[in-house]
């Protein structure tokens, strides 16, 4: 009885100071430096709604020389960085958040001019020193490490528990209406660095698809702005048969919708974003693979793999597997440790002032 109610006491003591970190944050002001790329984006947005702050996208305007050795330059003049009526003057805000090696210079540039007023943040690995930003974020397969880096499985992103049983409470729409259950999310991505889906594996994923939708269940597929017009173009050819919903791009994107009522999940190796929010739900995700691949992202299919999220699209499906596994959501644990790694700082320096 006593280990319990120690148990008890300690959980609702640490529960008290989460509660404390995070209403020491919430509402304080945020930069979102930006490079244009949604993904980027998406996990800066993710971690700053965590955290709960006021936040501001900042877009970038590196110069041609910056865009080719980013990094290692500085910013680009024309952005005129700290002068009074440029896109990025004072006041300064109190954290500053950016992915991505174009806005690596920008990071530092914050750094500089607004010295401690601003806790910087860097998500990825961009190729810069640790002392570039005042704490980093990477994800669990990338290998660099040090006293102000947090690696987690998955990527941050915008789909908490709270928005996910939101979007839960509300009808799916019209659309999947006529989509025998359970329904199986399916994420069509593209070629990219490490990826290239050639013309036997877009067969092999329209197959696996066709064999999916012979099982009785119903498709809720979305291709990405990366996905191939052929591979699109096969997997509506073998899936036309049967009822689905494929998303034409026109209306409302129908992606957070999916997340939150989809049963199963099948994605395209070729997105970490792609393939690692999904896990926020616990659901089954089902792994198509294309051709090549890179060492990273192997670790980081074997990462997903091991916590139990997911497994590989066999390329003819005889049987929907099912599955569970604690959900992935990583931006509330980067919040909880920036939180507290700020509200360090903090009293350290409210230290050195006071009396």
């Amino acid at each position: 009885m006593l280990a319990a109610a120690t148990h008890r006491d300690r959980s609702t003591n640490e529960l008290s100071s989460t509660e404390a970190l995070f209403a020491a944050v919430r509402g304080r002001s945020g930069w979102i430096i930006s490079d244009g790329k949604a993904g980027n984006e998406t996990q800066c947005r993710g971690v700053f709604d965590a955290l709960g702050l006021k936040s501001e996208v900042k877009r970038i305007r590196p110069g041609r020389l910056q865009e080719l050795f980013a990094p290692y330059l500085g910013v680009a003049r024309a952005e005129r960085f700290g002068e009074a009526g440029s896109h990025f003057a004072p006041p300064w805000p109190d954290f500053a958040i950016a992915a991505g090696r174009l806005t690596a210079p920008y990071i530092r540039a914050v750094k500089r001019h607004a010295k401690l007023a601003t806790y910087t943040i860097i998500l990825q690995d961009p190729k810069v020193p640790l002392t570039t930003a005042d704490f980093f974020w990477m994800p669990e397969h990338d290998r660099k490490r040090g006293p102000n880096v947090l690696t987690t499985v998955a990527s941050p992103h915008g789909f908490s528990p709270e928005r996910l049983a939101t979007l839960r409470a509300l009808p799916p729409p019209l659309a999947f209406a006529a989509v025998p259950r359970p329904w199986v999310a399916v994420l069509i991505g593209g070629d990219g660095s490490s990826y290239t889906f050639k013309p036997e594996d877009m067969t092999r994923f329209a197959v696996s698809l066709r064999s999916v939708a012979e099982r009785g269940v119903g498709l809720l597929m979305t291709p990405s702005r990366r996905t191939p017009v052929a591979l699109l173009s096969a997997i509506d050819r073998l899936t036309v048969d049967f009822p689905r919903f494929l998303w034409d791009g026109t209306g409302d994107n129908p992606y957070p919708a999916m997340l939150a009522h989809a049963d199963h999940f099948i994605v395209t190796a070729d997105s970490v974003n792609m393939c690692g929010e999904p896990a926020v739900t616990g659901r089954p995700i089902h792994v198509f693979a294309p051709s090549g691949g890179s060492a990273k992202f192997q670790r980081y299919h074997e990462a997903l793999s091991r916590h139990g999220a997911t497994r590989p699209l066999p390329d003819v499906v005889t049987a929907l597997d099912t599955w569970s596994y604690p959900p992935l959501y990583s931006a509330a644990d980067i919040a909880h440790a920036i939180a507290e790694r700020w509200h360090r700082r903090r009293s350290m320096l409210s230290g050195m002032t006071g009396p």
